[in-house]
């Protein structure tokens, strides 16, 4: 009988069930229905698209391409735009960056011009010092001069009988002459002087002009201006806003 008790099996007894918590005021059937509720909400609105017809949907795409294409080639524009800006800014401050500098040594390389002149040319001969200096002085304008070319500057000096140019030149009076045809130079005051392909100071001249019945052809015909003490001439005509 003992051995008839040991050989039975023994029953495990099943874990109880744990209690379920409910949440106050929520239906547990409700609440197990959102779960399925709002993962079909989320397929619904991760395919948006497949509702589309495929030719509306084609016809959006290239749409979008045909903005986005449009807004690629504006902006190259715009670079390429502001490229040569700046390409063609950067030249003309290589260009024009000394140009008040050089406007105020053109004095200095008049001012050598007229002491050269101002000496004869017998005292360049009979006297030692005056030829050491008038050498010493051409020797200065020489350099001012290789200066001005290795910066692009240019001299402006047209002759007598040269044909009047308004963007070089600045007409200051006008000579009775008939040496030259109307218009045309007749006498050179001062020259001018350009910066690259700009003018820094136009040449001051005396511009041709027919002469009158009672002059006889002969009145400034020299190339030097009229007297002004006889009440004719360029005196009256000049120009002094230069």
């Amino acid at each position: 009988m003992n051995q008839t008790r040991h050989n039975q099996p023994r029953h495990t007894p099943e874990p109880a069930d744990e209690p379920v918590e409910r949440r106050p005021g929520v239906d547990p059937a409700a609440d197990a229905g959102d779960e399925p509720r709002q993962e079909g909400e989320a397929q619904d609105q991760a395919q948006p698209d497949e509702a589309l017809d495929p030719a509306a949907r084609i016809a959006q795409l290239e749409a979008e391409l045909e903005a986005t294409k449009d807004r690629l080639l504006r902006s190259l524009a715009e670079m390429e735009n502001l490229r040569r800006r700046t390409e063609r800014e950067l030249d003309e401050a290589r260009k024009y960056a000394m140009t008040g500098f050089a406007r105020d040594l053109l004095e200095v390389a008049d001012n050598l011009g007229r002491a050269l002149q101002s000496i004869p040319d017998s005292a360049r001969g009979d006297i030692g010092f005056v030829r050491n200096l008038a050498e010493g002085i051409e020797m200065t304008q020489k350099a001012l001069m290789a200066s001005f070319e290795r910066h692009r500057i240019a001299k402006v000096e047209p002759a007598p009988g040269d044909r009047f140019d308004h963007n070089l030149h600045q007409a200051m009076y006008e000579i009775e002459t008939d040496q030259h045809a109307p218009g045309a130079i007749a006498q050179v005051l001062q020259p001018g002087y350009t910066i690259a392909d700009r003018l820094l100071r136009p040449a001051l001249v005396g511009v041709a002009k027919p002469p009158s019945a009672g002059s006889g052809g002969s009145g400034g015909g020299d190339g030097q201006a009229p007297d002004e003490s006889a009440g004719q001439g360029p005196g009256r005509r000049l120009d002094t806003t230069a």
